[in-house]
């Protein structure tokens, strides 16, 4: 289920979650201000831009995957 997210579609995700809290707020009679609209958009787009940052794309190679693959490779080479 999980594999199929990007990080594309994360932060899409997080941003409209944002919105959709912003817009339960207003409905509810939260009055917006000037800091709350600023409160809104640090919380709206820092979490996705250091996501997206950090998120990285396949894990590193351990130890034992190096030293198969090592393993491997000279007795593929052979005929």
């Amino acid at each position: 289920m999980f594999k199929d997210l990007s990080r594309a579609k994360v932060a899409g995700m997080w941003c409209a979650a944002v919105l959709v809290i912003a817009a339960c707020g207003v409905v509810a009679g939260v009055s917006l201000t000037l800091n709350n609209g600023a409160l809104l958009l640090v919380v709206g787009l820092m979490p996705p831009a250091v996501m997206l940052a950090v998120w990285r794309g396949a894990p590193a190679m351990t130890v034992a995957e190096l030293l198969h693959s090592a393993d491997e490779s000279p007795r593929e080479a052979r005929p």
